[in-house]
Parts: C-alpha cells; structure tokens; sequence
C-alpha cells in the first residue's frame, strides 16, 4: 500500500528567504530595472517556490522514495533503516522545515527529512521494519518541581 507524506513547510525558512529575494527583487526593479537580474532572480524564486511545494516522501511497498524539486530522488528500502532521530540540524537536505528526523540506513548513509505528520510517517515505517531505533528529542520541562 502507497502513502505519500508531504513536507512540512517552516515559516523559519520561508520568512528569511521571503525576505531575502524580496529584498533583492525590490532593488533590481526600482530605480531603472535591470533585466538581467530579473532574468536571474525570476527561475531562482520559481525553482524555490518549487522545491517547497513538491517535496514529499512516498513510502509504496518496503520502499522510501524521497524527491525534492526536479533533481533530488532517492528510493532506500525500508529494511535498510537503522535508526530515526529527531532534529533540528540545518544542514542542506530534502526538507522544508527545520524541525526534521534523521534517517540512518546502509552502512554509514543518512538522510534529514521533514514530514508533516511526523508520529505517523514514523509509525509507518516501523510497522515495516520494527527493528529501526528511534530517538526522540528531550522535552524540556517546566523548571517546576512538584
């Protein structure tokens, strides 16, 4: 049975960008309107737009398939998960949040991904391979003794 999982879309990445190529698009139209960096700056906005609005995750059999934009696909089998931890790591990868899970299958490979529904994507995937170790992130308490 297939279920695609969406990314989660974070407005910690959406906001600095929004106001990065806004702020760049602003000054090459104002004043007298450079064409090549609107010519630059256009597909760049469409290609980012684009990656956050077709990255996915598709679980279809024992495969993950994890597709990115136009150019990332990886399809890992399932039986090859080790562990999944969540994070917070920044590092360049096919997720569109900050808030992501860690996937470490093969040998020494590893993967960040940002699913949208988190717990059932996990879920999922340890009904396929029940030996995958998950490490959840600490939650940090209140300070409050009772």
């Amino acid at each position: 049975m297939e279920k695609t999982f969406k990314s989660k879309i974070g407005l910690e990445l959406v906001i600095p960008l929004s106001v990065l190529l806004g702020a760049i698009l602003f000054m090459t139209v104002s004043e007298k309107p450079s064409w090549l960096g609107l010519a630059i700056l256009l597909p760049t906005l469409f290609f980012i737009v684009h990656l956050f609005m077709t990255t996915h995750y598709k679980i279809d059999g024992d495969n993950l398939t994890i597709k990115s934009g136009f150019f990332y696909t990886k399809t890992l089998s399932i039986h090859t998960i080790k562990k999944i931890s969540e994070t917070n790591s920044i590092l360049s990868s096919p997720a569109t949040s900050i808030d992501r899970i860690e996937i470490t299958f093969g040998k020494f490979d590893s993967v960040l991904i940002s699913p949208l529904e988190k717990k059932e994507f996990i879920g999922k995937l340890i009904s396929i391979n029940p030996r995958i170790e998950v490490n959840y992130k600490k939650k940090k308490s209140s300070g409050i003794k009772s």
